[in-house]
């Protein structure tokens, strides 16, 4: 990411400008859905094709003054390009900025809703599991608006709710991170319910809540997965 192009997309309405669309990705509405796998292909397809230039710009040629400008050039095209397809506009954010100040923070949290919420359409479409471990642990901080803090609470609540997927269990951090009265009692809901996994799993982040100095290992979780089926 250029610093340019940085300058460009780290705005509140750039975002919404570009990426407004990716809201019809959690729709409850199929068709609003659909429309929206559409636009993210559409837009991932031009970042594919972004990719495939700044790769051509990289070809050796005897005139580097024109090599360097055409270097420029692909750069500015891939970083516009990225700043509108998921997941790659969430690479942009600056090392040095607050996760809970930065304008693009709506979209990540749009991003984990939706491998929450429809889980086959984010992995047919938009698959990137170091993404999604990478935001999860940025978002697991304190100092949220309150906005921000309750989707990061349905997270947590939508979580424990399903069968584990591949990083999942950084979402204890998130629940660290939001602790408090709301999100305890949705926990305490699950691990109530008929649903056999969220009262494990609820269960579980619970215990962790009560012990803050207790890692979230897979020893840790087997230790008290025994401990609780015998």
């Amino acid at each position: 990411m250029t610093e340019a192009a940085g300058a460009g997309i780290d705005d509140d309405q750039g975002w919404s400008e570009r990426l407004a669309w990716a809201y019809g990705l959690t729709a409850p509405d199929p068709a609003e859905r659909a429309a929206a796998l559409v636009r993210l292909a559409g837009a991932r397809s031009e970042v594919e094709a972004a990719v495939l230039r700044v790769q051509q710009a990289w070809h050796p040629t005897p005139c580097l003054r024109l090599k360097a400008r055409d270097w420029a050039a692909a750069d500015r095209a891939y970083d516009e390009a990225a700043s509108r397809s998921l997941p790659q506009a969430l690479w942009s954010k600056p090392y040095s900025q607050e996760i809970s100040t930065w304008p693009g923070l709506p979209f990540a949290l749009l991003y984990l809703e939706w491998e929450v919420r429809y889980p086959q359409e984010w992995t047919q479409h938009a698959k990137a599991w170091g993404t999604k471990q990478t935001l999860i642990r940025e978002v697991a901080t304190a100092g949220h608006d309150r906005r921000s803090k309750a989707r990061l609470i349905d997270l947590v609540g939508l979580v424990v709710e399903r069968s584990y997927r591949c990083k999942d269990r950084e979402y204890v951090r998130v629940a660290r991170a939001v602790d408090g009265d709301e999100l305890r009692d949705r926990l305490r809901r699950a691990h109530r319910s008929e649903n056999p996994t969220a009262r494990l799993h609820a269960g579980y982040v619970l215990w962790l809540l009560d012990r803050p100095e207790v890692p979230n290992t897979r020893h840790v979780w087997r230790t008290w997965l025994a401990g609780t089926l015998t």
